[in-house]
């Protein structure tokens, strides 16, 4: 039973994450997330599950010039991509960095 809750619950997620809007706001949880506690790995997994949601993985790693491997390490909980790893990333998908003040 718990297994099927979460392979509902995953297959679910990919196919909301198809819709670009609610990937946005699906990466901005998980990065506020990271502002939070420091776990970038949660972001790096967010990012690498909108992309292959949205099957950009092969996409990606074109653009990188690596082998699929290579993005997923990047985009794993123990990835530490570079940034201009995760900006190639985010401009696949069709998002990019920004900077932004922080309330004083």
């Amino acid at each position: 039973m718990m297994n099927e809750i979460s392979t509902s619950w995953a297959g679910d997620l990919q196919e909301r994450l198809k819709d670009r809007e609610y990937a946005i706001g699906f990466l901005e949880a998980n990065l506020e997330e990271y502002e939070r506690d420091g776990d970038l790995g949660a972001f790096l997994v967010a990012i690498r599950h909108v992309a292959q949601a949205q099957g950009k993985i092969k996409k990606l790693a074109e653009e990188m010039g690596v082998d699929r491997s290579t993005v997923y390490r990047a985009l794993s909980k123990e990835g530490n991509p570079t940034i201009n790893t995760l900006n190639a990333a985010l401009r696949s998908l069709g998002f990019k960095v920004s900077v932004e003040l922080v309330p004083a």
